[in-house]
């Protein structure tokens, strides 16, 4: 396998980086109470040493009292969390590294296993998470307007604390998704509609907001999917045509990088062509994308996470679809979650040394 492809420099604003490799953003539930701790700050700073191009964090969540499900999952905002996120980029750096946040909100959610739940109701479009399922409350029109501010603060945090991108976590059956998907999105105001083009809207005013706190020149990245955790075979664009109505505004309003988040990255996403949702996401929009799904690993992630383990796989086909140009970056998850030095032992031609991923890697920091 020759991987030299993988290991070309990429520049794109703020965005200076040693290879294409990009730890993809993976919820570790390691920060109490919403603060990052010191074991968070050596996990990434060890990715950074291990040769990562970009880091993207777990998802992190913004200034809602119902942003997220778990009081396990980071905060970026306040000063206890921020100054924990202070220590994570100044470890990365140290590293040699670079790395952005990915700002959340969770949107309407199940209730967390633990028995916890926020200090208020969660909050959706419609209250729902999907179809037949009501657990939170519909958004009101201020509660709209100071979400979008909230993320907006956020993506300046981050940026005053040094970190080189922003990633915005609008996949996954997640709040600015939930918006998207006309099975959870059941508004008649401006924020609702029949068609993922005008459903797009609250997307397109998050993303124009951070660009104003950010200004033109900090990278902005969008993670989005086609599927969702409650249906997997779900396509919010069922055509190319609808993807490109999707994708066009959220271009049009500031982001630079598309994350097309896949369960499998070489499956197609339309008939015709073998094109995956990152390939699409390019030859549409003209910009940069990053694939995702199952790279270096059999097995895909949602069935890891119900205890499925996985063994190293070839990264042939990946590189095949991006020595012929379908996207720029490529993001890896659990392999890297489960060993800081994959990278390396890939640029290395350490194959004999990589590892597989079980389960049990999940309930630890490594």
């Amino acid at each position: 396998m020759n991987s030299e492809i993988l290991f070309r420099p990429f520049s794109l604003k703020s965005l200076n980086l040693k290879n294409r490799v990009v730890m993809a953003p993976m919820t570790r539930s390691f920060s109490p109470n919403g603060v990052p701790t010191e074991d968070v700050a050596n996990y990434y700073g060890k990715r950074a040493k291990g040769e990562v191009g970009l880091i993207l964090s777990e998802g992190t969540v913004i200034e809602r009292v119902s942003s997220s499900n778990d009081q396990n999952v980071p905060h970026f905002y306040g000063e206890k969390a921020l100054a924990g996120w202070q220590n994570v980029i100044n470890k990365v750096h140290d590293a040699g590294g670079a790395m952005g946040p990915q700002i959340w909100h969770m949107g309407v959610m199940d209730n967390h296993h633990s028995g916890w739940v926020p200090a208020a109701p969660f909050e959706g479009p419609s209250g729902l998470n999907r179809p037949g399922f009501n657990n939170g409350n519909t958004m009101t029109d201020a509660d709209i307007a100071d979400t979008i501010a909230a993320f907006g603060r956020a993506a300046a945090d981050a940026k005053r604390l040094g970190f080189e991108t922003v990633e915005i976590h609008g996949a996954h059956g997640y709040l600015i998704d939930q918006f998207f998907w006309d099975a959870t999105n059941l508004r008649t105001d401006i924020y609702g509609g029949k068609t993922l083009a005008e459903r797009t809207r609250f997307a397109v005013e998050v993303i124009k907001e951070i660009r104003r706190q950010v200004g033109d020149d900090f990278a902005l990245i969008i993670r989005l999917s086609q599927f969702k955790p409650s249906a997997y075979t779900n396509k919010l664009a069922k055509t190319p045509q609808e993807m490109e109505a999707w994708l066009n505004p959220l271009a049009d309003a500031g982001i630079d990088i598309f994350h097309c988040s896949q369960r499998r990255f070489w499956e197609p996403e339309f008939e015709g062509s073998d094109l995956n949702f990152a390939g699409w996401a390019k030859k549409l929009t003209g910009k940069a994308t990053i694939t995702v799904g199952s790279i270096g690993l059999t097995g895909e992630f949602m069935a890891a996470f119900a205890g499925e383990s996985s063994q190293p796989s070839s990264l042939d086909e990946l590189v095949r679809r991006m020595d012929r140009g379908d996207f720029d970056l490529v993001a890896v998850g659990r392999p890297l979650l489960a060993d800081p030095f994959w990278v390396q032992k890939i640029h290395e031609q350490r194959t004999s040394e990589l590892k597989g991923f079980s389960v049990e890697a999940l309930s630890q920091l490594v």
